[in-house]
């Protein structure tokens, strides 16, 4: 069972303004904040931005996504539209993704690190 997944940052203030109105939108609050991490969560910490343990700089990985699931489209464009506001990049609009499902709507964006995300819903409207 997957208990949480982290993804690396180079600067915490920075993916604190991005991360708490963007997940905000999700549900997620910030549920872990310390001196290399901060977390966010629904109850326990799920979804973490780590400092390197190496302390080598952060690299977003090739292929790597982390993708919420949302009960409504709305949710999903006010995910992209809020990640945009606060200094991440659209790396797919919201939209449906047919070649997944018929109802796969999704937007995936890029945060100020460079890590991939997405937040997707298989509501049909």
């Amino acid at each position: 069972m997957l208990h949480h997944v982290s993804l690396g940052t180079a600067d915490l203030d920075r993916a604190r303004a991005f991360y708490d109105p963007v997940l905000s939108i999700l549900g997620l609050t910030r549920t872990l904040d310390v001196a290399d991490a901060v977390g966010y969560g629904a109850g326990i910490t799920a979804f973490s931005l780590n400092r390197p343990a190496d302390g080598k700089a952060p690299a977003a990985g090739n292929g790597i996504h982390v993708a919420f699931e949302v009960e409504r489209r709305g949710d999903v464009d006010a995910f992209h539209a809020a990640a945009l506001v606060h200094g991440g990049t659209s790396d797919g609009a919201p939209g449906l993704r047919p070649h997944y499902d018929a109802h796969y709507y999704a937007a995936f964006v890029r945060d100020p690190d460079g890590n991939k995300i997405e937040a997707l819903t298989f509501a049909a409207a």
